[in-house]
């Protein structure tokens, strides 16, 4: 007989349903298939650069790592678990509680499987996770190289504390999480079981749940002891006091607490052994108790006393041999070792002809500012509004006529966002626009007649001494301002679609190109546009027609990206620069090795260490915000701005970490005697290294410890005097100088110091100038003797050298350089001020600092107008730097500037939009010449009114002043050549230059 229905009359009988398992596995597999596409476009990318070795050993090594972390937890809670309940009592003493745990018990019973297994397989995931993140200290450990070199206290070699310490402090660390949380989860399900129970007498606790804390507390107790054994050694790694490294109290009070406090662990956790055996508790909670109370005493108290009542009251003689300690293994592990040391008895009288000694360094002061002539390369050499340059150019320098000519080099980028509404469409952005087009290089120490870039290279197609569209390629595929990704290539024969330059001849309209290098992964099987549309969530990728099958996908093209992605174990350098070598355009990036873990050496933010006004302004990249206290420019990487190909060189081929990366990777690096003697040419010493070295040295440029203690001679990097915020460093700089103990010119990277910044004011006086020397040498695998030679120059204090601030405020105080400027800010032109470069020439300390003009039109650009210099008390000003020179050095500075052609040709003020004025006439020097008068006039009876009050009248004379000046500059557009500045005297010739021997005010 049938049950009857339960189904109320009209309603459907309802069916269990498959939807909602049904739509958790189609989510699933969503999921999955795009973790699938991601993974997958990763091999791809790896295996076309060649650096599948990466990508595979570095996953490899986190699955390992995650696989034994995952197993170790997930047995050690699985096991817990699984050992508690199976010693679960079989009746309980108490009625009541056991009522209240069956109620627990039978609610867990349903899914008591799957929380045995759910549990583990969760706190198992975590673990893997975090251990896996672990890898490269794993694979540094069992790679690891000997430095050679041992530390001073415990006289072992630096790569325990580099590569073994890290790893040893990672296991430790990891097992006691395991073991703590293994020890929860069985204490808590003894309890669930009955095994524990809290009871108005105490607590119980049966006979198996004895013997299980027992053992967990003893494997707790064990491996703590094993971290303060552990803790030894750390002890030269504290970086908590004064000085990096273990000092006084460390030595005498910590290390062999710490030692003490190991071997109690390990005593008691043989008494929690014991006590499992014998069943008694007393010993292990009397061994824990005084475990406890030792580790305060011993490990705190202690150490406070020694600190308080015996070594600050002799600190100096106690920290002695510590300090010194710090002082030896800071200079080793930032390279500070090996600097060059000279005191300078610097001059600060401008006499006649000093600069002869100087006269080739004189010959290459750099007069670009690569951060203010952006606009200048973009409005000369832009020709497309889908073209642009990046707002900071670099400096590097070339073989020109036979001499080393310091350049400002920037690359043509592709600008996506230049194009206009209509044109953007996603196979514009991702097809058809998808490089830029040509190098473009000017002299770094000459300027044209109306203060323009003097190009080296320049034009579309690609002409100048750096070579033509045959000699070299052209095209950048890969930059620092390339779209996120680009669909290129296409069969023979196919039409080209891609837009490449403008034509060689007006009228012609533009060139059409296809890309045939191996820049990327191919994207032409359906399966991988579908893996790419993935990827980049586009419909678009997997539906054009501007896919076809030998279509590849370039992305991730930035040259700090690639080299980061191919090379995990480095820090970029902030600053990749382009070079032509060997008929292709190069992005070189410096890559360093870093670890915080070298022995008394004193850490490093490398965010702060590197920041200054370049950081600030977003022109370089900033480097992350971690601690170090070793670093090594190991690595010097090359990417192809054509395919994108990386290529790492191992530069400092002695370091053991660099070492031990290449047992780890050993075909993604090679060696440098591979290295083309073009591209040695262009190597340079990096500038993040050395921000981070100038940083170092300001206090580590003293040895001697009782002044290193006293810090009474600290230095600091000057802030830069030429940008609005305060507080911001002044950058170094590249320039081709002949230092005091050299026999010639080389390439150098250069930095000042004034006295330690207390409080935000410092005296702003000179106290030392730093320069490495960036001249790798120009042969095939051979590395110079003198390349990264870091010299430092030490400035006697009381010779009163002005500092970068003290120069720049009396370039500003000045009054006949003020005047000619403000004069030129009232003429509808903004003043830019370049960088304010430091030279150690004619037995002083020189400044020199280009003065740039730009209009307020839309198209203006800074055009160098005018050049200021200073040497001690005396400063020039004039519109080339060998007439400022001579008027510093009493009318003959004893050398030849590289602008030296243009004296005579003063450079015109620019028009409003930016366009030099054409020449003209007698009519118009007539016209140039009363305006002027009438500014004078002008000015001169402004003055009187201000001081008498009358701002109305004040404000009339204004307006004429400005109307006078607008007349000016519009005769000064006729003739050609700059107005005069008018003097305040209303004489009837006013002077734009200084007199010869100028003097600021005082």
């Amino acid at each position: 007989m049938s049950r009857p229905s339960t189904v109320p009359p009209g309603r459907p009988q309802q069916r269990r349903g498959a939807l909602t398992p049904t739509l958790i596995v189609v989510a699933l597999i969503v999921v999955g298939f795009i973790f699938f596409a991601n993974v997958w476009t990763d091999v791809l990318w790896y295996q076309q650069l060649g650096f599948f070795e990466v990508f595979l050993t570095e996953n490899l090594a986190r699955i390992a790592i995650f696989l034994a972390g995952f197993a170790v937890m997930f047995a050690a809670v699985f096991f817990a678990i699984r050992i508690a309940y199976t010693a679960r009592p079989v009746y309980a003493p108490d009625s009541e509680v056991r009522d209240n745990l069956n109620r627990y018990q039978a609610q867990l019973e349903p899914i008591r499987r799957v929380v045995m297994i759910g549990l583990p397989v969760l706190f198992g995931l975590f673990a893997g996770s975090a251990a896996a993140s672990q890898w490269q200290k794993v694979l540094l450990f069992f790679n690891q190289e000997p430095f050679g070199q041992k530390d001073p206290q415990f006289n072992l070699d630096i790569s325990f504390y580099l590569m073994t310490l890290p790893f040893l402090g990672f296991v430790t660390g990891f097992l006691i999480s395991v073991v703590v949380v293994a020890g929860i989860a069985g204490i808590l399900t003894h309890y669930l079981y009955g095994s524990i129970r809290l009871m108005e007498r105490g607590v119980f606790t049966s006979r198996a749940a004895q013997i299980h804390l027992a053992v967990t507390g003893a494997a707790f107790l064990l491996l703590l002891g094993i971290n303060f054994w552990l803790d030894r050694y750390s002890a030269v790694l504290n970086s908590g006091g004064r000085w990096a490294g273990a000092l006084y109290t460390d030595v005498n009070a910590v290390i062999p607490t710490k030692a003490i406090l190991a071997v109690a662990a390990a005593l008691v956790a043989v008494l929690f052994i014991v006590a499992a055996v014998i069943g008694k508790w007393r010993l292990p909670v009397i061994g824990t108790a005084m475990l406890v109370i030792t580790s305060i005493l011993a490990g705190g108290v202690y150490p406070w006393v020694i600190q308080q009542f015996q070594v600050r009251p002799s600190e100096l003689t106690l920290e002695k041999k510590y300090i010194e300690r710090n002082i030896a293994m800071t200079r080793a592990a930032y390279g500070l070792d090996k600097i060059q040391e000279k005191r300078y008895e610097a001059t600060t009288n401008a006499t006649t002809g000093a600069l002869a000694p100087d006269a080739q360094t004189t010959a290459n002061i750099r007069l670009l500012d690569p951060n203010l002539i952006s606009d200048a390369f973009s409005q000369l050499e832009q020709y497309r509004p889908y073209y642009q340059f990046p707002s900071a150019l670099n400096v590097d320098r070339y073989e020109v006529n036979g001499k080393i000519q310091d350049t400002v080099i920037a690359v043509r980028e592709l600008n996506p966002n230049g194009l206009s509404a209509n044109q953007q469409s996603w196979l514009n952005r991702h097809v058809v626009y998808t490089h830029g087009y040509g190098v473009v290089a000017a002299k770094g120490n000459k300027f044209t007649a109306d203060g323009k870039p003097d190009f080296l290279q320049s034009g579309i197609p690609s002409t100048g001494v750096l070579g033509t569209d045959a000699s070299y390629q052209p095209r950048i595929y890969f930059g620092e301002n390339s779209p996120d990704y680009s669909i290129v290539g296409a069969p023979d024969g196919a039409p080209h679609r891609e837009q490449d330059r403008p034509a060689a001849k007006e009228g012609d309209g533009e060139t059409q190109y296809t890309f045939t290098g191996n820049g990327g992964p191919n994207v032409g099987s359906f399966f991988n546009k579908v893996l790419y549309a993935i990827k980049f969530q586009s419909s678009d990728l997997m539906l054009s027609d501007g896919v076809n099958a030998e279509s590849q996908i370039l992305y991730d093209r930035n040259p700090r990206d690639r080299v980061e992605k191919v090379a995990p174990y480095l820090t970029v350098d902030g600053n990749a620069y382009p070079a032509v070598v060997d008929g292709r355009v190069k992005w070189i990036v410096d890559g360093y090795t870093t670890s915080p873990y070298f022995p008394y050496s004193q850490q490093e933010q490398l965010s702060d260490a590197t920041k200054d006004s370049q950081t600030t302004a977003n022109r370089t990249a900033a480097l992350p915000n971690t601690s170090v206290n070793y670093i090594r420019n190991s690595v010097k990487a090359t990417v192809d701005a054509y395919d994108g190909s990386v290529t790492l060189y191992a530069w400092d081929d002695q370091d053991p970490v660099l070492k031990a990366w290449q047992n780890i990777f050993p075909s993604s690096l090679k060696p440098y005697s591979e290295m083309s003697g073009a591209l040695m040419s262009h190597v340079r010493y990096p500038e993040d290294l050395f921000k981070v070295q100038r940083e170092l040295l300001g206090r580590y440029h003293v040895t001697n410890t009782d002044n290193f203690y006293t810090n009474n001679d600290a230095w600091s990097v000057p802030n830069d005097p030429t940008v609005k915020e305060e507080g911001v460093k002044q950058p170094p700089f590249y320039m081709s100088l002949q230092m005091p103990d050299q026999e010639k010119p080389a390439f150098q990277l250069t930095s000042s110091f004034i006295p330690q910044v207390v409080n935000g004011s410092a005296r702003n006086v000179l106290y030392g100038f730093l320069a490495a020397d960036s001249d790798a040498g120009n042969q095939k695998g051979v590395k110079a003797d003198s390349y990264g030679q870091l010299r430092l120059l030490q400035i006697p204090p009381e010779t009163q050298v002005p500092g970068p601030g003290q120069a720049q405020n009396k370039f500003n105080s000045d009054p006949t350089v003020s005047q000619a400027l403000n004069l030129l800010r009232q003429g509808a032109s903004a003043v830019l001020n370049g960088n304010l470069l430091t030279l150690p020439v004619g037995g002083g300390l020189l400044y020199v600092q280009p003065v740039y003009l730009k209009s307020t039109g839309e198209t203006s650009y800074p055009t160098l107008q005018r050049v200021l210099v200073a040497f001690g008390d005396k400063i020039g000003f004039a519109p080339t730097l060998d007439e400022a020179l001579n008027q510093l050095f009493g009318g003959r500075s004893g050398a030849t500037a590289g602008d030296a052609a243009n004296n005579g040709q003063t450079p015109a003020a620019p028009a409003p939009g930016g366009t030099p004025p054409p020449a003209g006439g007698t009519d118009a020097k007539a016209e140039l010449k009363a305006a002027l008068d009438e500014a004078n006039a002008a000015i001169k009876a402004g003055q009187e009114a201000l001081a008498k009050g009358d701002f109305a009248a004040y404000g009339d004379q204004q307006k004429k002043l400005s109307a006078a000046l607008q007349r000016a500059i519009d005769a000064e557009a006729k003739v050609g050549t700059p107005a005069p500045t008018p003097a305040p005297s209303g004489s009837a010739t006013p002077s734009a230059a200084p007199s010869p021997s100028p003097s600021p005010s005082k």
